[in-house]
């Protein structure tokens, strides 16, 4: 009974993992789409178009700020009251902000109060979503059998791209519906379904044990009494984390996120035509991220993330001319390209960081990292790469040393952490942490 149970556990932390983590990026992937199809217009009105597409994307950003208020906030109850605890604290708070922005009145209907109301849940989102993330990752992580957390940790990440298929799909079904049926109501649509996610997660969350090393902290008295304080005494570590985190987070913003305004609204492309390509990638992101996963476990996660960010900083003079040709297929091809080198880094970073850190201190840590990454790399890189594009449209070059730029500022930060620490796989860094 025992052995079926001790197997149990972590394949049902993993899926739960991976499900509470579909619904987060689901309602954050489902802002981030209507802030570069129609919060501009219903929320930030103005003659400029490029005023009202930066003051969306910036209301975007403002979620990624809040993010590392989060980190620490659930950081501080996972490494105090447990993993379990504060992932159902984010799940409920992302959940209802969703919902809430789904019943906003437009600018047109409150004035003022409807962009500040707007902000303000996407604050709660950015809050939420600061949370999560560590304490999914080591929900399944800490439940891992030996030597195979990069794998389980990558089923938390697996939720980015299942969010985002879900998002997309939810959104292309709307963009469907007559140009003013989708401003008045349908853009609604994919928010308020997040009650519905909500009752979901919370079933699932609730079948799974709490994380083993967590049970094992308490037992031996070993709880951190101030996580805070006790991480940043490892500061080196968790600002190598941040930029190694960087790729990561920056490369899917720019991919999924930035190219959706950049095809429609820059170069023209028909809107349905845009998102169901971005669907297909995202399909291809989630089998990307499976067999980066299952390779890193095999090879070593620090030697494919230096494979895989030192193609990412050829990527981008691929994808953009291949976009730039506006055909769907040439599209598709572009980002998929680049989703080969995101996704996979996306997937085994989680896992090579949340081995950086001793367990008392790691939901705090690993989420201060990620989140302090996530508020500058996620939440400016549309916003900048907007900017490039106005300003140097037709030109893609700009855009392209940018994306450039932070993939090879990743790569530098892992090939640093390989140095400080000789021992190439997770499990000597595990041991090394502690």
């Amino acid at each position: 009974m025992q052995a079926t149970q001790s197997t149990a556990q972590p394949r049902r932390a993993a899926m739960a993992s991976f499900i509470g983590t579909t619904i987060e990026w689901y309602d954050f992937y489902s802002y981030a789409t209507a802030a570069a199809l129609v919060f501009g217009p219903l929320f930030f009105p103005g003659e400029s178009r490029l005023l009202g597409l930066l003051a969306s994307f910036g209301s975007f950003a403002i979620g990624f700020l809040a993010r590392p208020i989060g980190g620490v906030l659930f950081g501080r109850i996972g490494d105090k009251l447990g993993r379990k605890r504060a992932l159902m604290g984010t799940l409920t708070l992302m959940a209802v902000a969703t919902v809430l922005i789904g019943c906003l009145p437009t600018y047109a209907q409150a004035g003022w109060i409807a962009p500040v109301a707007l902000v303000a849940l996407r604050v709660l989102q950015g809050i939420a979503v600061g949370g999560e993330w560590g304490g999914a990752v080591l929900l399944a992580g800490e439940h891992a059998p030996k030597g195979r957390r990069t794998f389980f940790a990558s089923f938390a990440q697996l939720g980015s791209a299942g969010g985002l298929i879900l998002s997309m799909l939810a959104f292309s079904a709307v963009s469907r519906l007559e140009p003013e049926a989708f401003m008045a109501w349908g853009w609604r649509l994919p928010f308020l379904a997040s009650a519905v996610l909500l009752a979901v997660g919370f079933v699932i969350r609730m079948s799974v044990n709490e994380s083993p090393e967590f049970e094992a902290m308490q037992a031996s008295g070993d709880v951190a009494k101030q996580p805070l304080a006790e991480a940043f005494k490892a500061w080196p570590l968790i600002a190598l984390a941040i930029g190694a985190n960087v790729y990561g987070i920056a490369g899917v913003y720019f991919s999924n996120i930035f190219m959706i305004s950049y095809a429609t609204q820059y170069l023209q492309l028909d809107r349905a035509m845009i998102l169901d390509c971005m669907f297909w990638v995202a399909v291809l992101q989630f089998f990307v991220q499976l067999g980066a996963a299952t390779l890193a476990d095999r090879f070593g996660t620090r030697r494919m993330l230096v494979i895989l960010a030192a193609f990412a900083v050829v990527v981008p003079f691929i994808m953009l001319p291949l976009v730039r040709m506006g055909e769907s297929h040439t599209v598709f091809a572009g980002v998929a390209i680049a989703t080969l080198a995101e996704s996979g880094y996306y997937a085994i970073i989680a896992g090579f960081v949340s081995g950086m850190f001793a367990a008392r201190i790691r939901y705090t840590a690993i989420s201060l990292s990620y989140q302090v990454c996530g508020a500058f790399a996620g939440g400016l890189t549309p916003l900048l790469a907007t900017v490039l594009a106005d300003r140097f449209f037709p030109l893609w070059w700009p855009m392209a040393i940018f994306y450039a730029g932070f993939a090879a500022l990743s790569l530098s930060c892992v090939l640093l952490i390989g140095r400080s620490r000789p021992v190439a796989d997770e499990p000597a860094l595990d041991a090394r942490a502690a």
